[in-house]
């Protein structure tokens, strides 16, 4: 399969070229606007009428809308080809531009943060404020966190060339990385494509090139971890956090208590689910123990299928079709029009996301797509999350945005939808125990894994406040969690100790990998009450996603009858994994 045979996306609904009048004109229109929107509202937000209130934070939201488009181009465009220099300048110039007119709105949530709440809610009287409750609500739960004026200026001004700086650096350098395997180099994407290649051989000579080129840019990566763990750190002091995850569990609008419970409940079950799991596969495999680089291999005996991109496309489509076709309207959009970019080049950002971009646009996604079955899985994922952010999208540039944990909601169920839409079509005994093979191995990686990746960031940013910390001593916090998690039938070698420093979320965002594992846990107890055959189901799933960040956890999942704050509720997510296995291990 060429990349000719896979689309490209087309950002000119965002703007024509990088160096068009289009987008100066923007950025010399936001930074006019902001410039004189401090010069109304700076230090008189306590005097405005609720009306007057409301009419700034719809300016504030109108400024955003035009910052973010700016930055969502120049991110789209860097992530294109993140090797080459000339775009890499590009999207810094425009993050420091924009960096520029978020210093001049800097002082609006600041204030808002500072306001008497009996000054707050006589301004939400108003229907003109009222509207950006929910907005109000999610700003002020950072307020007992936020410093003076002039620090909270010194640090946005900062992270253009502090944090963001040493992100653009792990980017650039796993970009221009090339590993040699067979007389080939290849990029990340394409190696790490070969670890589930159905020859074996390939597999080991996949991993063992990893493992190689990793351990020479382990010192890098190690620097690049050990310093955005200790700027995070200085950070959470400053601002008073009492673990250095809460800052993300306030952001995604759940109870540490609630994330803690989460990952008792995988790791008391890493005995039912991961260590049965893979000594199962071992034997499936001839012996007792199972080498890493078999750990996604596909079966024996299973056929390898590969699917076309149209295939893929349609594949897809209809499992959503069957379970809601608004939906499925939703998301032929983004194959109707160049909203996807799926090709493998070298240079393109690994992996994959959905950017929402903002809500007067649409949102654009990215895949490296090869054709294996888990392929089709991520073109589900990242397909879920665009439905997800269009239809979240009427809720405006402020509140559109939802929490990480319930944002993997939707992708995890677009994953479900069509996994048992393809289970439900396959006949063949081989075919299907490979289908729930690859579909136990996903829900592994998306439960056990992510958890152990949480448990191995914890332990890392802990140790990290008493020093900083040498590649082994990474690599050997790294090795815990992995044999813990994954269970003694996993075999492991030198090279696999460094494979912590790819993973890009340990850099972009910390502690975000928990949501994956809330997500499909999640998504398991909602496809149940889906199964179950509760009423209106999928129009209330419609209306959950289109809720966007209005509603917090429990009040979107009080319609289906769920609760996540329910110790028992993260059970029943994985006894659907456990179900599986059982079911694998009758065959």
């Amino acid at each position: 399969m060429t990349s000719g045979d896979r689309p490209q996306w087309d950002l000119s609904d965002l703007y024509p070229t990088p160096d068009g009048p289009e987008l100066e004109q923007d950025l010399t229109a936001a930074e006019d606007a902001a410039v004189a929107f401090r010069a109304m509202f700076e230090g008189r937000l306590a005097e405005l009428s609720g009306p007057a209130f409301g009419a700034a934070i719809a300016e504030f939201e109108r400024i955003g809308e035009i910052v973010g488009r700016a930055q969502s181009f120049a991110q789209l465009w860097y992530a294109a080809d993140i090797a080459d220099s000339e775009r890499g300048r590009f999207h810094q110039g425009v993050a420091e531009r924009t960096n520029r007119i978020g210093a001049d709105l800097l002082f609006f949530t600041l204030e808002i943060n500072r306001l008497d709440e009996a000054v707050l809610e006589d301004k939400l009287t108003a229907a003109e404020a009222a509207h950006y409750r929910p907005w109000l609500r999610d700003v002020r739960v950072f307020r007992d966190h936020q410093l003076s004026d002039e620090l909270e200026r010194f640090i946005h001004d900062k992270s253009v060339s502090g944090r963001s700086s040493w992100v653009r650096l792990f980017d650039e350098t796993m970009a221009r990385l090339r590993f040699p395997m067979n007389g080939e180099s290849l990029t990340a994407a394409q190696v790490m494509h070969k670890m589930s290649d159905k020859d074996g051989a390939a597999r080991k000579a996949a991993a063992l090139s990893v493992g190689g080129v990793l351990t020479e840019q382990a010192p890098l990566f190690a620097l690049i971890t050990n310093t955005l763990a200790k700027d995070k750190a200085i950070e959470d002091t400053w601002r008073h956090y009492p673990r250095p995850w809460s800052s993300r569990n306030l952001g995604n609008q759940v109870e540490d208590e609630v994330v803690d419970a989460l990952a008792a409940a995988v790791k008391a079950c890493h005995g039912q689910l991961s260590h049965r799991y893979y000594a199962l596969k071992a034997k499936w495999f001839g012996g007792d123990r199972l080498d890493y680089w078999d750990r996604n291999a596909p079966l024996p005996e299973d056929c390898d299928r590969t699917f076309t991109w149209v295939e893929a496309r349609d594949t897809v489509l209809a499992a959503f079709e069957r379970f809601s076709p608004d939906l499925a309207m939703i998301g032929k959009r983004f194959f109707d029009n160049p909203w996807i970019d799926a090709g493998v080049r070298p240079g393109k950002e690994p992996g994959a996301f959905a950017h929402p971009t903002v809500p007067s646009v649409h949102p654009y996604l990215l895949v490296n797509f090869q054709g294996k079955i888990r392929d089709v899985m991520t073109l589900a994922h990242e397909l879920g999350h665009g439905i997800h952010q269009v239809l979240a999208g009427a809720q405006g540039g402020l509140m559109a945005d939802t929490p990480l944990t319930l944002a993997e909601m939707a992708s995890v169920f677009g994953e479900m939808l069509t996994f048992r839409s393809l289970l439900a079509e396959e006949t063949d005994p081989k075919r299907r125990k490979a289908l729930l093979a690859g579909k136990v191995e996903d829900m592994l990686n998306t439960v056990v894994r992510q958890v152990a990746f949480y448990e191995f960031e914890r332990a890392l940013h802990q140790e990290r406040a008493h020093g900083e910390l040498t590649v082994e001593r990474i690599n050997e916090l790294w090795m815990t969690v992995q044999t813990e998690s994954l269970g003694p039938a996993l075999r492991f070698d030198e090279g696999y100790r460094v494979f912590w420093s790819y993973i890009p979320h340990f850099i972009h965002s910390p502690f975000y990998v928990y949501a994956y594992a809330f997500g499909d846990c999640l998504v398991n107890s909602l496809y149940a009450v889906y199964q179950g055959g509760a009423p209106d189901f999928a129009e209330k799933y419609r209306s959950m996603l289109a809720a966007g960040g209005t509603l917090r956890h429990k009040d979107l999942l009080a319609p289906f009858g769920l609760d996540a704050s329910d110790p028992a509720f993260w059970g029943k997510g994985l006894d659907v994994v456990t179900g599986f296995i059982d079911e694998l291990e009758a065959t």
